[in-house]
């Protein structure tokens, strides 16, 4: 095969790769006191596996993308009324062995060019807030379950090549913290929370300041990616939609409303204006597949809502924008305007996410390419790879160091 990177002259460090998951993904490592609360699938006549926590379908993707998916970048450009061809771009995500089995994915980014990745779950990213309907401490088993899997077939870090993302919750602190000690402790690099209110508190409170002092002592950066945000649930219902409508029979308010730029926003907003940045002055975090039409704005924003408020609570000399600047790295969607984004946060803030391989991202890493022509050689490289490399601890050159 054709090596996709020979014009680099480098391997890719991508910041969003997916895997799809088997029905047993949040099972399989249950702890015996909670085996009969955790997440079911049951086949319907159609073949497919539906999942369900507490007799209720999850909420953001019930049907397995195990049973059914659309191939890499096959709904790439899709508007709303182009629905040509598109199921026929749906097969099992299991009959792609790249996308549910680590070996055969090392492969597959070895032809790619791929050097490393950032590997987030499918489904794994969208039942967190469903497993709250059984109390946390069967939530919390459940994430453990899921994490144990992950860490069974594609493990945190084996190689330095795929860095599988530890899914965490900021439901109960304590819990929280245990958890996140026992991932970093088996070599996570890459911490996952969902975008949103963390449970009737923002997620800067100083209630989860053991949480976030532990993460910035290990360097571990901190991902929200697109997810169960819990937003249809909070706001559908006060605008006259329904709150427990699933993913897919959203209509496009609540796409609006729950996979638009507010849960990026917001959460963004609320730990850089509760001061979470001034607390924790090294913490990282990141943005993935959120894209970043709203970064502009939200920089702006930002100074103005300090500044309106005359920067009570917040015990630093930077301005908020300073902040998301110096502590906030964003993966653009392919569509973006990259070069936009550069200009706001600088180029050392600016990830690679090609969300492959799922239908709406790029067919093949290497094609997010285009987003960026006309950049310099240098810039293309920090985007390309040295900027996620930098944080997932490898080593980068120093030329291309921040």
């Amino acid at each position: 095969m054709t090596d996709p990177t020979k014009p680099l002259g480098y391997g890719l460090f991508d910041a969003d790769n997916h895997y799809y998951e088997p029905y047993d993904c949040f099972s399989r490592h249950i702890e015996s006191k909670y085996r009969d609360q955790t997440v079911e699938v049951v086949v319907g006549d159609d073949g497919l596996g539906r999942s369900y926590v507490g007799g209720k379908p999850t909420s953001f993707t019930p049907i397995m993308q195990w049973d059914s998916i659309g191939g890499p970048g096959s709904f790439k450009g899709m508007v709303c009324d182009d629905t040509a061809n598109v199921d026929e771009t749906i097969h099992p995500g299991k009959d792609w062995p790249a996308y549910v089995s680590r070996d055969a994915r090392i492969t597959l980014m070895d032809e790619q060019g791929v050097d490393s990745c950032v590997m987030f779950p499918t489904h794994g990213v969208g039942a967190e807030y469903d497993l709250y309907r059984l109390g946390n401490d069967a939530a919390f088993a459940n994430i453990r379950s899921f994490n144990r899997w992950q860490e069974e077939e594609w493990g945190y870090n084996r190689d330095g090549r795929i860095y599988t993302v530890a899914v965490l919750s900021l439901a109960d602190i304590d819990m929280a913290v245990a958890e996140l000690e026992r991932v970093l402790d088996l070599g996570a690099r890459f911490i996952h929370l969902n975008a949103g209110p963390a449970y009737e508190l923002s997620p800067a409170d100083p209630h989860f300041d053991p949480f976030w002092g532990r993460v910035q002592e290990a360097g571990t950066p901190v991902v929200f990616h697109i997810g169960d945000n819990r937003y249809n649930r909070l706001f559908s219902a006060r605008w006259g939609q329904n709150p427990d409508d699933t993913l897919f029979q959203h209509t496009p308010l609540q796409n609006y409303l729950g996979l638009g730029d507010r849960p990026i926003l917001d959460t963004l907003a609320a730990l850089i204006l509760g001061d979470l940045f001034n607390r924790f002055p090294t913490l990282k975090v990141m943005s993935v597949e959120n894209g970043c039409r709203w970064v502009g704005p939200l920089l702006v924003d930002l100074d103005h809502a300090a500044r309106m408020a005359r920067t009570r609570g917040l015990t630093g000399t930077r301005t908020p924008s300073e902040m998301f600047k110096e502590q906030v790295y964003v993966a653009p969607f392919w569509e973006d305007d990259a070069h936009q984004l550069v200009s706001l946060i600088g180029a050392e803030r600016v990830l690679l996410g090609s969300d492959f391989p799922h239908p709406e991202g790029e067919a093949n890493p290497i094609d997010y390419l285009n987003a960026l022509s006309g950049m310099d050689d240098a810039t293309v490289r920090l985007i390309m790879r040295d900027n996620t490399a930098r944080l997932a601890g490898q080593p980068v050159p120093a030329a291309t160091a921040a």
